[in-house]
This record gives structure tokens, C-alpha cells and sequence, in this order.
């Protein structure tokens, strides 16, 4: 659907995008993640055709966006970040004004925009001028106007940024409802939300990609070690000489001491050895009460800062 094939992008003396090379199957959503200036927003821009690569080329659904830039272009809806929108304009008239300029059929211009508002969730406040709108509602309208023209690949830069949690999770749900039916890039810095919606990530830092896979093995990958977090009431200290007594412990660590006189250790087991059962049967001989006995929770997030601060070293 979208091949990216050796591309760089420079501004001068400075690279932006320093040889890029991934693809983009049919029906994926996939998240464009980095830190600010990262090369992202380049990246997008440069699939969209808005801006030219310095070398290398992408095929977007089969043409070449520089040889055939507006027939790609007609595969390609885009909501860019900062919802640019002509405020003065009711929501039903923007979107009607999109479907003009992308030169939807005038038999089926009115059919389509209704269907795109009602897709949207925008029926309520179609009349309604777009400056009045709440932030989310701006984005539903922003969105409308990328749908328009039923694009094959929607790019979706920063959609749910400055929206309350329930505006996001709106939002979040419509996404997920359009990778039904199209191919979708999400950019976005709220992680959690690209772990959740999408099938595979792409790591970008200072121009280069430094990870292409799904958020599930990218959060694995954090957790090389075979550790667990343990809650126990110990009133004597006793938790220290556990070592001893399970030979598959590696190392002990007190890591907090709560009010109710609870105290939480990680404790790192040598190779893949599971410590639970061994745990229970030892504490149990020492008195040692456990309250909590968890796996560390590997995030996106933990895998995406390993990433960049290895890039950065």
C-alpha cells in the first residue's frame, strides 16, 4: 500500500531524514512515533506530496507520488496537526467545500457529505459554525475533511492532542473504526493510545528509524530480566535471607516501604526460572505475610525511552 525506499530529506546542510526505508501493508494502522523534531511531520509530509524527498522515492498504493503525484494524492486523506479549518464556515459547509475542491461528483456531493458528517458524529452540530465547536468537535471536523474523497490511506498527525479524556477516547474509538476500511499513519505522543490502537509502530529518532514492530513485542523487549515485585509484611527483616534459602535468586532489592508497614522488594531470578512457587513456600516458612506477588508491566513508553536514550549513547 505505502513503500518508502531509501529516503532522505535535507533542509541545506541539515538532514532531516536520513535514509528511511519501510512499507505499509493494506489495512494496517500503524504509529509514527519520536521525540519533537525527530523527523516525523517530514516523513508524513513527504508521503502526502506536500513536500519533495531530497533522494530516494515512495509508492503510495502502486504510483510513484512524484511521478503521478495526483493520482496518489487522490488515494491520501490528511488531518494535520493544529486543526487548520476555516472557522467562519458551519461544519456541513466545510465539509461540503472539501468535497468541491477534491472534486467529488456533483450528483453524489451531497450523499457523500452526509454520509462523512454522520460518520464523524457531526450530525448534531452540522449547522453550527466551526468556531463555536469545542476542541474535539474541531478534530471530528478536521477528520471529515481528510475523509473526504474516500481516500484508501488516512494520515493522522497528533489527533487527539489538547482533548480531555473523554474527547480522546471518542477519538480513539472513531480511529479504530476507520482502520476497518482504510489504511492509516497515526502520529502521536500519547503512547498509551498507540499501544492500544494500532498494529505496529514506527520508531523514528534524529532522522534515522530505530524500530519497526508491533507494540507488543516492543514492550516485551524492555523486560530482559526475570524479575518480580513482591509486597510483603516483615516485621523482622527477614526478607534479606531469603537469598539463601531459594538458589535461583539473583539479587534483593527493597524498592518501597508503605504507610500500612508494607514493604514492596524486586526480586531477579537467574535465567527463566519462575520464583513464585519457591516464593510461597519460603515466606510462608518464615511468616513473612505477602499482600501482592506481579510481573513488572512492560509500556510502550519504557520500550520507545530504551529506544531513544540507546539512539542518543
Amino acid at each position: 500500500m505505502i513503500e518508502v525506499k531509501n529516503v532522505t530529506k535535507k533542509y541545506g546542510n541539515v538532514v532531516a531524514v536520513d535514509n528511511i526505508s519501510f512499507k505499509i501493508n493494506e489495512g494496517e494502522i500503524i504509529g509514527l512515533l519520536g521525540p519533537n523534531g525527530a523527523g516525523k511531520s517530514t516523513t508524513m509530509n513527504m508521503i502526502t506530496g506536500y513536500i519533495e524527498p531530497t533522494s530516494g522515492e515512495i509508492i503510495v498504493g502502486g504510483l510513484n507520488i512524484e511521478k503521478k503525484p495526483k493520482k496518489a494524492k487522490r488515494k491520501i486523506g490528511y488531518m494535520p496537526e493544529g486543526v487548520p479549518l476555516y472557522t467562519d464556515l458551519t461544519v456541513k459547509e466545510f465539509v461540503t467545500y472539501m468535497a468541491e475542491i477534491k472534486k467529488v461528483e456533483r450528483k453524489q456531493r451531497k450523499e457523500k457529505v452526509e454520509k462523512i458528517i454522520e460518520q464523524t458524529g457531526l450530525k448534531e452540530v452540522e449547522k453550527k459554525l466551526i468556531k463555536k465547536l469545542s476542541r474535539g468537535y474541531k478534530q471530528r471536523v478536521s477528520m471529515a475533511g481528510a475523509l473526504v474523497g474516500e481516500p484508501e490511506i488516512l494520515i493522522l498527525d497528533e489527533p487527539t492532542v489538547g482533548l480531555d479524556p473523554k474527547q480522546i477516547t471518542e477519538i480513539r474509538n472513531l480511529i479504530k473504526e476507520l482502520g476497518k476500511k482504510h489504511t492509516i499513519i497515526l502520529s502521536s505522543h500519547i503512547l498509551s493510545e498507540v499501544s492500544q490502537i494500532c498494529d505496529r509502530v514506527i520508531i523514528i529518532n534524529k532522522g534515522k528509524i530505530i524500530a519497526i514492530d508491533t507494540p507488543e513485542t516492543l514492550e516485551n523487549k524492555v523486560n530482559k530480566t526475570n524479575s518480580i515485585y513482591v509486597t510483603v509484611e516483615d516485621p523482622e527483616n527477614k526478607m534479606e535471607t531469603i537469598k539463601d534459602k531459594i538458589k535461583e535468586i539473583k539479587n534483593i532489592k527493597k524498592v518501597n516501604e508503605n504507610e500500612d508497614k508494607t514493604k514492596q522488594y524486586i526480586i531477579e531470578a537467574e535465567g527463566k526460572q519462575d520464583l513464585r512457587k519457591a516464593l510461597f513456600t519460603e515466606l510462608a516458612k518464615e511468616n513473612i505475610t505477602i499482600f501482592e506477588m506481579k510481573k513488572p508491566d512492560a509500556t510502550l513508553e519504557d520500550a520507545f525511552m530504551q529506544l531513544i536514550e540507546g539512539g542518543d549513547k
